[in-house]
């Protein structure tokens, strides 16, 4: 077996399936179509959004299995690669929305794909729908199937795209209320994500690999750095780039007022490899360079 089987175009997709090939840049495929097959490592070479039809472990992810309730979407840009070989067999289940990077070049939603941040989640960030929303996701797939149905014209592209783009919209909408839905979780993540900093800046860690990124973070509390982004965004009002600043900040003041140490010293103490940078970090922040705030105290 090979360790990845790839898809570089859609009509290979649509085959993979057994689905019938309307468009040669776009499909909505009906995975129940597909013969049962073991679990594979996959590549998909263009935007691929599943949509779960029932309770079922047929996506797997590392080494394990997702059990999707019905209604769950997950997105994968161009390029990912989802899956585990295994000698395992299951029946593919739900419905399928794959559509080229080529289809949207010079649309509205080709100049915009890369404002969706949910295509860099993990699988594990999934969007779970409600009945309602459920109903609107499909709705959005029906008026792209009907254009897939009509003979392609001077119309298709602009009106596929424009509905591609529709649904993206919802989803943006509906994974906003899935971060206030999910409120308690979300507070839990960012009580842990405080925590991260005070333990990383108490620690040699600043002076031995630098200032902690957003994707060190994300990667520590075992998420996708985009999920992390968008959920600190929505619990603070600030990009998860200015709490980590605003924390450096926090934990400079009080290292500056020990006067034992120059301001080179504590710049690399927390993690600035240029102490410049630190000090113009911390004025544009507090309004006063580092040697200023120690002289007004």
């Amino acid at each position: 077996m090979d360790d990845v089987k790839n898809f570089s175009t859609i009509k290979e997709y649509n085959a993979f399936n057994n689905n019938e090939t309307l468009h040669p840049l776009v499909s909505v495929v009906n995975l129940e179509k597909a013969n049962p097959r073991q679990h594979r490592r996959l590549r998909y070479e263009f935007y691929t959004i599943f949509l779960k039809k029932i309770h079922c472990g047929d996506l797997r992810y590392g080494l394990g299995n997702y059990d999707y309730e019905e209604g769950t979407l997950i997105f994968l840009a161009p390029g990912q690669v989802i899956g585990q070989n295994s000698t395992e067999y299951y029946q593919p289940q739900g419905t399928a929305l794959v559509f080229h990077p080529d289809l949207i070049t010079g649309t509205s939603l080709g100049k915009n794909i890369s404002d969706y941040h949910f295509f860099s989640y993990a699988v594990n960030e999934a969007l779970h729908l409600s009945e309602q929303e459920r109903k609107i996701i499909l709705d959005c797939f029906s008026k792209i199937e009907y254009e897939l149905q009509h003979s392609v014209d001077k119309h298709s592209k602009k009106l596929i795209a424009s509905n591609i783009e529709l649904f993206l919209n919802y989803c943006e909408r509906f994974y906003d209320r899935q971060f206030i839905t999910r409120e308690n979780a979300n507070k839990g993540i960012l009580a842990k994500f405080e925590d991260l900093l005070n333990a990383y800046f108490s620690s040699n860690k600043p002076a031995e690999i630098g200032l902690p990124s957003v994707a060190y973070c994300a990667d520590e509390l075992h998420l996708s750095a985009n999920y992390f982004g968008d959920l600190i965004k929505k619990e603070t009002g600030r990009s998860a780039q200015e709490y980590i600043q605003n924390k450096i900040i926090d934990v400079a003041k009080n290292k500056i007022f020990d006067g034992e140490k120059t301001i080179n010293e504590i710049a690399f103490e927390l993690g600035f490899k240029y102490p410049q940078h630190f000090s113009r970090l911390f004025k544009n922040r507090v309004g006063y360079t580092p040697n200023e705030y120690r002289n007004l105290n």
